[in-house]
């Protein structure tokens, strides 16, 4: 994400202020010309004779009064007015200098490209021209602003204090903006000067637990102006409450999330479940929801919900999941990532009721043994990534009913610390894997590693902290797999 502060309506607001950019001298790459009024035989013609016409200038080209004659091979004067007639010069266009190649918008569209997004914010400002042309919106596309509260305001010589202007970020087509240690009437500002956004991410003041937002927002401020608002995220906000949901959430939301916000539990579920009817993609960490939470999903939610989040949900148990299950049928990303109490019945719930899941991660679960693997190889067909990280019970048994998978694509075993050669061999006849991480496993050795080349499609392999690893196997590797990027 890009750090950004605006400075004025045009100025680009992303950058140090008063920054200019120094371009090092560039050859023009021109050499010096010359033009030969005719040509070799024509010079031989001229010269044979003393009786021959005199030499006439091009049209347009007048030789100076005090030219000096030309000599022929026997020092015989050549009267400049009676030589043959030459062929027309041919006149090339001029070629641009360096001053016109900076300022030509098409070079520029191209050239800027190669830039990264901070280094585009300091070019901006060289010029006008380079500021019209990184100010389109396709050279921000996937970027998002970060404000912070402090910089959302310039100080007048009055004292007092004025919105900064947003302009430069209407400019440049920015929809999407993160909010740092933000209050309520930062939010009340930034809706005024800017209501069309559809993302809005709010944090709390890093690096404390001060108080971010509390239920202003909740009583529609924010989200009844901001008309285009479908995606929102919450994080750190320590004083916004479940009340707040209540009272705040608009049925456009599409996509939530909330996390590290202490005041958020089970009620928080009831109030999505019943206000976001077209609710898509759901994101919860909340240390405080129960299995009663998950019994609030209604009908509503299971045609539209996709992606389901459950992260460090310490209090959902297996029963939280048959609720789950049942209320969502159609999801096809499901993480329960940190849910420490899930068990291998509850990935047995998973694999017989959600057939149509595409993603499940299970990391940091630490319950989960190689009967889990089993549910998953048999009833999700057209699962293609699986997160195991951090899964200690995971043994190479495990591994030998993941090999029967033949749609998975993206494989993490980090510090799966059971998993050794043996079990690594029933991988190697996956070929539908294109991202494999073994980062952290301390029993792979360097032969079994070896062995991973018959993964010729594999695109990935991820290896950091894994002790079979050595510089030998990565030259091996190089070799072996050209067209795998192997992360040491």
């Amino acid at each position: 994400m890009l750090n950004m502060s605006t400075s004025g309506d045009l100025k680009s607001a992303c950058v140090t202020r008063n920054g200019l950019v120094k371009l090092p001298p560039q050859p023009n790459g021109l050499g010096s010309a010359s033009i030969t009024k005719g040509t070799p035989a024509a010079k031989n013609r001229l010269c044979q004779s003393s009786s021959v016409p005199t030499i006439l200038p091009p049209p347009g080209l007048a030789l100076p009064a005090t030219a000096p004659p030309l000599l022929g091979p026997d020092a015989e004067l050549i009267s400049p007015t009676s030589a043959l007639p030459l062929p027309p010069i041919r006149r090339f266009p001029k070629a641009p200098g360096e001053g016109q190649l900076v300022l030509d918008e098409k070079v520029l569209n191209r050239l800027l490209w190669y830039f990264t997004t901070a280094e585009k914010c300091t070019l901006a400002q060289v010029c006008k021209t380079w500021r019209k042309v990184l100010y389109q919106p396709k050279f921000w596309d996937g970027v998002t602003p970060i404000l912070h509260s402090k910089e959302l305001y310039n100080v007048l010589p009055s004292g007092e204090k004025q919105f900064v202007s947003l302009q430069a970020f209407a400019l440049r087509g920015f929809h999407a903006f993160c909010l740092v240690g933000v209050s309520d009437l930062d939010i009340c500002e930034f809706i005024d000067n800017y209501p069309l956004v559809i993302k809005v991410t709010v944090l709390g003041r890093p690096g404390s637990c001060d108080l971010c937002l509390n239920d202003l927002i909740g009583r529609m401020v924010m989200l009844e102006q901001m008309q285009g608002l479908v995606h929102l995220e919450l994080s750190g906000c320590n004083d916004f409450t479940e009340a707040g949901l209540w009272s705040g959430l608009n049925a456009r939301l599409t996509s939530l999330s909330v996390s590290d916000c202490i005041n958020v539990a089970d009620d928080a579920i009831a109030a999505i479940s019943q206000l976001l009817p077209n609710l898509a993609d759901l994101s919860l960490q909340a240390y405080h929801v129960t299995d009663t939470a998950m019994a609030y999903f209604t009908a509503k939610q299971g045609h539209t919900t996709r992606t389901l989040r459950l992260q460090s949900c310490w209090e959902i148990t297996n029963h939280g999941v048959v609720n789950m299950v049942h209320s969502l049928p159609n999801l096809t990303a499901l993480s329960l990532s940190g849910c420490s109490k899930i068990t291998d019945d509850g990935v047995e719930l998973v694999a017989e009721n959600l057939r149509k899941l595409r993603s499940l991660d299970l990391s940091w679960c630490p319950r989960i043994t190689d009967a889990a693997l089993e549910y998953i190889a048999c009833d999700l067909h057209k699962l293609e990534e699986l997160v195991l990280d951090r899964c200690v019970r995971i043994t190479d048994t495990g591994l030998g009913y993941l090999s029967t998978m033949s749609s998975l694509h993206n494989l993490y075993l980090r510090w799966c610390c059971q998993v050794q050669d043996f079990g690594l061999q029933h991988l190697f006849g996956m070929r539908s894997l294109r991202l494999l991480s073994l980062a952290g496993c301390p029993l792979l050795t360097t032969t079994g590693l070896s062995g991973l080349i018959q993964l010729q499609d594999l695109e990935e392999l991820e290896l950091t902290n894994c002790p079979g690893a050595t510089a030998e196997l990565f030259k091996y590797y190089s070799q072996h797999l050209p067209r795998c990027m192997v992360i040491e």
